[in-house]
């Protein structure tokens, strides 16, 4: 291999670990057990494979509704069966987390209240959201296996800012 080919390929892994890093890529989740807090999700109900165009949309409205100050809130999501697991069908419900139940919704939102006071195995992260939520959900599944707990299909994700990402999944009495 000729030295230029090196130093092209050097430069382009330092440039790509250099982004991994500056997304968060090589931060570590932490994982607590918790009791939940009550949360009010504005947002859509999505049922369907996550190829879907409809499931992507979903999260764009939601960022656009933000973005736009339509609702004051933060990007979050319910998913009533794993999101990580390799079934090809998602149920989910999509939107923002908020704090005013008095709000107008737009068309086709609805609220959903997910009470607090549960036992839930909570884990955070600092990196961006593009990165975050795969290393979440691998620590989340981690903790719950090595100390023995069953964790209900009910998992609670958002999005404080751009570079942290929360979970939240109840465990089974």
């Amino acid at each position: 291999m000729s030295r230029k080919f090196l130093l092209v390929m050097a430069v382009l892994v330092g440039a790509g670990a250099g982004t991994y890093a500056y997304l968060g890529g090589f931060s570590s989740p932490t994982v607590t057990i918790t009791t939940s807090e009550p949360l009010l999700i504005a947002g859509q109900p999505y049922n369907g494979t996550v190829k879907d165009e409809a499931f992507g949309n979903a999260f764009r409205k939601a960022a656009e509704l933000r973005d736009k100050k339509a609702i004051d809130g933060i990007l979050g999501n319910v998913y009533y069966n794993n999101p990580e697991s390799k079934k090809d069908t998602i149920k989910a419900f999509i939107g923002l987390v908020i704090q005013d139940s008095t709000i107008k919704l737009p068309e086709g939102y609805e609220l959903l209240r997910i009470p607090g006071g549960r036992k839930v195995v909570h884990t955070e992260i600092e990196s961006h959201y593009m990165v975050g939520p795969g290393k979440l959900y691998t620590s989340l599944f981690d903790y719950a296996e090595d100390n023995k707990l069953k964790l209900e299909d009910f998992y609670v994700e958002w999005f404080p800012t751009d570079r942290k990402g929360v979970v939240e999944v109840p465990v089974k009495p």
